[in-house]
């Protein structure tokens, strides 16, 4: 985008001034208000579950865990200016400590709060990857303990950063971005040739400086990669991109909620016109049921989507040979899509998702490459921006 760059940005412009006028709107609560929790209370509340514990057995009963269920959709409600949220009269799993089936979690649960309030007492951290080393006997694998930390989170109504646990993170962000990690170390994602990783302490990040006029959040790696090797961010400048690498870590969405709270400038999405695609860019906009708890810091309902949209392949008259039909999961996948609450609320998401239903193919951003080799970054984006090609 190098001619006339204020006039290129003009669309971009345009629709940053509507999202502020609906800034108010976004204001909302989750099931624990989005702010920061002193040692105290986040002790007391661990010290509650202990105290539940201890006069169950002084009665001899067998204690009993009341966790929240995370997996159903039953247990979340849609809200247009927050996503999905955890319903505050929702269902509940109690784990019983004298049942086998549930017994090896009790103990797992167990276990892990004391190393929380370990950390949190002594005003420490430690990564979810250490506390699985150091206790791989209890735990399977890392994603059983990850799942046991989210429970913890939700069952205390305590988001995840204050129980002093930390991710590593595996997502990316390049462009125009320097901000202070929590260790004092200054970060410029301002270089051409590498990206740098997110940070794992997202609620640690302060001094953000940036003169982007928008974020573009790129789905996969390879794409994001292929951008960054033709020098995107200098030619679409001023901006900031950001992957997660397919579907989003939970550093990678708390930065992009980050950079909208602290700039508020728009965030677009490029994502793979399939409903995989589709589902990503749902989870970075309206949030996920296993975390609609922490719905308030996670989700960011202003994300457009930029591409590619099943529209764009009519349009540009992608190659047939570079389509691909849908399978018996895509199709699986739209329709459960097309049923969420949230669609309603986005018409003409709806109606691309149903000219996909009824082309029956689908395409990744490589396909456009059939039309030219540079095709994405010189001709496709700088379009989608000037024009405003988005929804």
């Amino acid at each position: 985008m190098s001619s006339s760059g204020a006039h290129n940005f003009s669309e971009i412009d345009k629709l940053r001034v509507r999202q502020l006028n609906n800034i108010e709107m976004t204001s909302g609560q989750s099931v624990f208000a989005d702010r920061e929790f002193s040692q105290t209370e986040i002790l007391n509340q661990i010290e509650g579950v202990i105290l539940r514990i201890v006069t169950s057995l002084s009665k001899d009963e067998a204690p009993a865990l009341v966790v929240p269920n995370r997996s159903s959709w039953a247990n979340v409600s849609f809200n247009d200016a927050i996503g999905l949220q955890m319903s505050s009269e929702h269902c509940v799993t109690t784990i019983r400590s004298d049942c086998p089936s549930s017994a090896t979690k009790s103990a797992q649960i167990l276990k892990i709060l004391s190393v929380i309030y370990t950390l949190v007492q002594s005003n420490s951290y430690a990564t979810k990857r250490d506390i699985f080393y150091s206790n791989t006997q209890l735990f399977s694998s890392q994603r059983s303990l990850d799942a046991i930390i989210d429970d913890i989170s939700c069952m205390l109504k305590l988001p995840r950063r204050s129980l002093h646990v930390l991710a590593t993170s595996k997502g990316l962000i390049s462009g125009d971005l320097c901000y202070l990690e929590a260790d004092g170390t200054r970060i410029d994602c301002r270089s051409t040739s590498a990206a740098v990783s997110v940070s794992s302490n997202i609620s640690g990040i302060t001094n953000i400086v940036s003169s982007a006029k928008f974020v573009l959040i790129v789905e996969k790696d390879a794409t994001f990669q292929r951008l960054l090797d033709d020098d995107a961010c200098t030619k679409l400048s001023p901006c900031i991109m950001i992957t997660g690498k397919g579907v989003p870590d939970v550093n990678s969405r708390l930065m992009v909620r980050k950079l909208w709270d602290t700039l508020h400038i728009p965030i677009l999405a490029l994502v793979d016109a399939d409903p995989h695609g589709i589902e990503i860019m749902c989870i970075y906009k309206y949030g996920s049921v296993a975390m609609s708890f922490e719905a308030r810091s996670l989700t960011v309902p202003s994300v457009m989507w930029l591409g590619l949209l099943p529209s764009d392949l009519q349009r540009l008259r992608v190659p047939r040979d570079s389509l691909i039909p849908l399978t018996k999961r895509d199709e699986s996948k739209l329709n459960s899509l097309l049923k969420r609450p949230y669609v309603a609320s986005q018409p003409d998401w709806q109606k691309e998702m149903e000219l996909m239903q009824q082309s029956q193919v689908k395409a990744e951003i490589q396909s456009l490459a059939s039309i030219a080799p540079d095709f994405l970054t010189n001709i496709y984006l700088p379009n989608k921006l000037r024009y405003g090609g988005w929804v």
